[in-house]
């Protein structure tokens, strides 16, 4: 063998060594993560389990390797396989060290994500040439298994749990969360102490700085969310987390205030903490006084500033909130070592810069109109502070106006502001206040797509209050909602039965629902799997049924068959809301309960009775009484 034959030879072998301690190292690395915990728990065990699996295929690598007995293995085979798991581990990791709410709302996303990685390992697998490694028949009957398995999982996306959504769009959208839905929430989630939820907020926090100034557009409502699980938390077990041999903070005379929520300047607990472009945060008059005395660098890290952006810290301002409320502290008022007179306002939403744009809106041309327009429904979007800014300045009488724009994109800007502004709720009295439901309704009817899809959005965030609910029904939102239900977009269709779905809480609108028909359009979603609604029209239904008028226009549609088949087939969340339709049908109809007693639903609604959610145990178990004594007479 010639000298460079045997040079490459052994650079071959080298470069094998070191990508199958490298594949060891990585499954070592991976079986040490934590316990996986939260919604992607299911996908990081499968995935976890299924790497882990391939621990003996390395060992026999590394022997070989050691014995000279690989022969002509492709060495790109095997680096292809150290990037797929090594993308495996950073996935994981990220999921064990990230936010359990974002990966909720983001499911579809994280979901993707597991799959890619997947068909990476597959395919790296497939590309091993395994006669080529002296293995047992042990390892490789393994090895094929592990490879079948990532076969399988190709295109095979775990369900979302559905309950877990709702409870979590309940929190986001509703002021007070009942307990019991905040409480589920914490168990799904797995924040059950004050430590999970600071390390929630820390994931947070995380994202706020990665974002490099431009926070995800979920960030407020997570951060919302995050402070009434805590409220939840410190409730139900104040004293939590806190060691026996140490007294609990709330009996602490004088408690220790948490190096975090402190400012590195002032050291003092902030009020209104934010966060500068090193990732660093600030009490934000003590780095505002800093930067206007002509710095550029980060005072902690002493690095340059990129930018001079400071992005509110909304979770630590939240967490810290709390910690004052739980310890009987008042949230200082003003941080006097930083503070002065050229400090300015905590809030970040330019005033002048609003006047300006209102005036554009008021005696502008119609392209400045529509421009200023785009620009108060962004600035809107951003924030808390500019939402309360914007609202101060005026801005929602003249919004309103805009709302019969004969422009349609500068009505689709009004209606998109508006609906950005009704998130605060002190918001939504001066929207209906100026009139704005009738003309909601009217964009509703004629507008945009988009127009029309905000505007259901928008009639949504208002009729959270009681009494916006009777004052949106009696202005005719509710048929032409139903035709956004039928006719829209796929969000339209979900922003519409959203908001019908509120609506029909009270009584008085039950009975308009029903007289427009939503009855038959419901029960179509129901049948039809490719419109991807058959759990927001169940869950309209189950609130449908409470009602007289409602049961009736239900039971002419033939339903028995269609709710006995979810109550089968389908999600808990639907088989709970089908039971309760069976159970408002049945025990007022006997014509509907001889009809699930020919179908022989018993075996069904006794599965349900045993395994299903509370509330699904109780309506099965009445179904099976109701059938019990319809035998016996």
């Amino acid at each position: 063998m010639s000298s460079t034959a045997a040079g490459e030879e052994t650079e071959e072998g080298s470069q094998t060594a070191a990508a199958v301690e490298l594949l060891s190292r990585t499954v070592m690395e991976i079986s040490g993560l934590p316990e996986f915990r939260g919604p992607m728990r299911s996908s990081c065990y499968d995935l976890s389990r299924r790497v882990r699996l391939l621990s003996p295929l390395f060992d026999e690598l590394r022997d070989a390797v050691r014995d000279g007995s690989i022969s002509g293995l492709d060495v790109s085979s095997l680096g292809s396989l150290v990037d797929a798991l090594v993308s495996a581990k950073e996935l994981l990791r990220s999921v064990c060290e990230g936010s359990k709410l974002y990966q909720v709302l983001q499911y579809e996303e994280f979901a993707s994500k597991f799959q890619e990685v997947a068909e990476h390992i597959e395919k790296a697998l497939s590309d091993i040439a395994y006669d080529r490694i002296a293995m047992s028949e042990e390892v490789k009957e393994q090895v094929e298994l592990v490879h079948s398995q990532f076969q399988r999982a190709k295109g095979r996306i775990n369900s979302p749990d559905t309950q877990l959504l709702a409870d979590l769009s309940l929190a986001c959208n509703v002021k007070f969360a009942e307990p019991a839905v905040l409480k589920r929430l914490s168990e799904k989630l797995q924040l059950r102490t004050i430590n999970d939820l600071t390390k929630e907020s820390a994931a947070l926090n995380d994202m706020v700085i990665v974002s490099d100034g431009n926070p995800d557009e979920h960030l407020e409502e997570m951060s919302f969310v995050l402070k009434k699980l805590k409220d939840c938390v410190v409730t139900e077990n104040p004293i939590s987390d806190v060691p026996e041999n140490k007294p609990s903070l709330g009996k602490l005379k004088f408690p220790v205030i948490p190096d975090d929520f402190r400012c590195p300047i002032s050291l003092e607990l902030m009020r209104d903490p934010v966060i500068v472009s090193t990732g660093q945060t600030y009490e934000r008059s003590c780095i505002q006084k800093w930067l206007d005395a002509g710095h550029k660098t980060c005072p902690k890290t002493q690095q340059n500033l990129s930018h001079m952006a400071l992005t509110p810290n909304f979770v630590l301002r939240s967490l810290i909130a709390q910690w004052c409320e739980t310890n009987g502290i008042e949230l200082p008022k003003k941080q006097g070592r930083c503070r002065d007179k050229k400090s300015g306002s905590s809030s970040d939403c330019d005033r002048a810069g609003v006047y300006l744009l209102l005036q554009k809106l008021e005696n502008g041309s119609r392209d400045e109109q529509r421009a200023a327009a785009g620009e108060l429904r962004l600035l809107a979007k951003r924030n808390s502070d500019n939402r309360v800014c914007i609202a101060e300045a005026g801005a929602i009488p003249l919004l309103v106006k805009f709302l019969s724009s004969p422009d349609p994109r500068t009505q689709e800007h009004a209606v998109t502001a508006l609906l950005n502004l009704s998130i605060n709720e002190s918001n939504k009295g001066s929207i209906v206040g100026t009139g704005a439901i009738p003309l909601m309704v009217e964009v509703l009817k004629n507008g945009s797509m988009e127009a029309r899809e905000n505007a259901a959005a928008t009639l949504f965030s208002l009729s959270v209050i009681p009494d916006n609910k009777v004052t949106i029904g009696k202005a005719g939102a509710i048929p032409p909602l139903i035709d956004l239900l039928c006719q829209g977009s796929p969000r339209g269709k979900k922003d519409a039965a959203t908001a019908l779905f509120n609506l029909a809480i009270y009584q008085g609108n039950k009975v308009k629902a029903v007289k427009a028909g939503i009855v038959t359009h419901l029960m179509k979603l129901l049948v039809d799997h490719s419109a991807g609604m058959l759990d927001e029209a169940l869950a309209i239904l189950a609130v449908l049924s409470s009602h007289s008028e409602g049961r009736t226009a239900i039971a002419e549609t033939s339903p028995i068959p269609i709710l006995v088949e979810v109550v089968r087939a389908g999600s808990p969340r639907n088989k709970e809301n089908a039971a309760a339709i069976l159970w408002s049908l049945c025990t007022t109809d006997v014509q509907q309960l001889k009809i699930l007693k020919e179908l022989s639903a018993e075996e069904t609604l006794k599965d349900l009775s045993e395994n299903g959610t509370d509330r699904a145990k109780r309506k099965a178990g009445s179904l099976l009484q109701l059938i019990q004594h319809a035998t016996e007479a």
